[in-house]
């Protein structure tokens, strides 16, 4: 196994972002506890690390984010008294997201520069190994995950491996995107091989209509580049400006994976989601589609 094809074991959640696209709601609730049918949004990021084969997850957190750390624990009056009233079956799915003995991990981000920043925070607890990247606002509807999807091709071209989806060229403008390697080299199937990516380019000028869809497997040589990574667009360290650079000495595979995209950061996207996997559910899609119907 070469250095560049190192098993993947850990993962980076950058959950300190204040979620001000879904205010008020995010006012006292962290954005990642907000509820999609009956869970949270972090609940289905965690199961899709999980399915990957993940074995330690980092949070890289913020200010009033305690209670993803409280969500991952022991909630000692609330399972005894769903035990004394016979509600195994909700205790059971409980007890199942708990995290294990030295699962889960927790670091601050103690200021908001962006996710290049929130990720090289995590540095010192991942390590010289290959990790992955989720954002915990974005779920992707998709057997396998998309996480998984991603490590598949990871075990068979290592280097960095990053998840697209194709976009109207028109809505290019609002992603990062990749510019794929031109010829027959540039693209094998859903691989495609890129010699570069660009944030949030203008209207008109985007390399292709590929974007970044929050799901990365990155080797921990970004690290060092993100220590004295310059800020970008926004005025915030990006990832995708460390990548970039990254992509001068290391390969770089784009996955568009299947699946479908739910961005949870946006109010019509959580709306979006809520929809979708509620009509998917067996015990509630009847449900939620005669109560949409009647909405019409």
């Amino acid at each position: 196994m070469t250095d560049h094809s190192r098993r993947l074991r850990k993962a980076v959640l950058p959950v300190a972002g204040l979620g001000t696209r879904v205010l008020p709601g995010t006012k006292t609730t962290p954005k990642e506890l907000l509820n999609v049918v009956d869970r949270p949004i972090l609940s289905y990021i965690v199961e899709e690390a999980r399915e990957a084969g993940i074995e330690h997850i980092v949070f890289v957190t913020g200010r009033s984010k305690g209670a993803i750390e409280d969500y991952f624990d022991h909630q000692i009056e609330l399972e005894a008294q769903l035990l004394a009233k016979g509600k195994t079956e909700i205790l059971e799915a409980m007890i199942a997201e708990l995290a294990t003995a030295g699962e889960m991990s927790f670091t601050r981000q103690m200021q908001p520069l962006g996710l290049g920043h929130a990720v090289w925070c995590a540095r010192d607890i991942i390590g010289d190994e290959p990790f992955a990247v989720l954002l915990p606002d974005v779920i992707v509807d998709s057997q396998p995950g998309a996480l998984k999807q991603l490590a598949e091709v990871y075990a068979q071209v290592g280097g960095n491996v990053i998840g697209v989806e194709a976009v109207p060229e028109s809505e290019t403008h609002k992603y990062g995107i990749v510019d794929p390697l031109d010829g027959p080299e540039g693209r094998n199937g859903a691989h495609i091989r890129m010699k570069g990516m660009v944030e949030k380019p203008p209207r008109g000028e985007a390399p292709s209509n590929l974007s970044i869809s929050g799901r990365y497997i990155l080797q921990p040589e970004i690290f060092g580049i993100l220590e004295n990574q310059p800020r970008g667009a926004g005025g915030e360290i990006q990832l995708t400006d460390g990548m970039a650079r990254l992509m001068k000495d290391q390969t770089f595979t784009a996955v568009e994976y299947e699946g479908i995209t739910h961005d949870c950061g946006d109010k019509i996207g959580l709306l979006r989601a809520n929809v979708a996997l509620a009509l998917k559910r067996p015990d509630l899609g009847d449900a939620a589609r005669a109560a949409i119907s009647a909405l019409l």
